[in-house]
């Protein structure tokens, strides 16, 4: 995903969701997408924007953030311990999510997109329609020192 970096085509996105442009939503959109890669939660969205805008409460943060979540303009990442964190990147992705570190990893595989779209279509789900779907692997980092990886073994 690109990375949207002026106030004006933050402001387009909001529209083009469906959404009012308030200068409360901007500054949030705003926050979340300087922390993009980190799948913040909404205390952590809070704490990044509050210098610059002291008049913005907590419970602003959360209601702005949860509307973005229900006009997909960014997604909803649970985490193992059930706290909602937030995710910008609305392409289609997966994510590693660490228990010991807390960490939420981005990651794409196209070969994995396909394989579950193969698996659903043989399941023939009825009465539901799919808008997307998501794949989270959840474990523990082997050495925390060291970065998730992820690569493709070909053989």
């Amino acid at each position: 995903m690109q990375h949207i970096t002026n106030r004006h085509t933050l402001r387009e996105r909001i529209v083009e969701s469906g959404l009012k442009a308030t200068h409360q939503r901007i500054v949030v959109y705003e926050a979340l997408m300087e922390l993009q890669g980190k799948h913040p939660m909404a205390e952590e969205v809070f704490q990044h924007l509050k210098p610059a805008n002291p008049s913005i409460s907590l419970g602003t943060v959360y209601k702005t953030l949860d509307t973005f979540a229900e006009t997909n303009l960014v997604h909803k990442v649970l985490s193992e311990e059930g706290g909602k964190r937030f995710d910008a990147n609305t392409m289609a992705h997966s994510h590693i999510y660490c228990s010991n570190t807390r960490e939420i990893i981005d990651f794409e595989d196209e070969e994995l997109e396909q394989l579950l779209q193969e698996f659903l279509q043989k399941r023939n789900l009825s009465n539901f329609e799919i808008r997307s779907f998501s794949v989270q692997l959840t474990g523990n980092k082997l050495d925390p020192e060291k970065q998730i990886s992820i690569t493709r073994v070909i053989k």
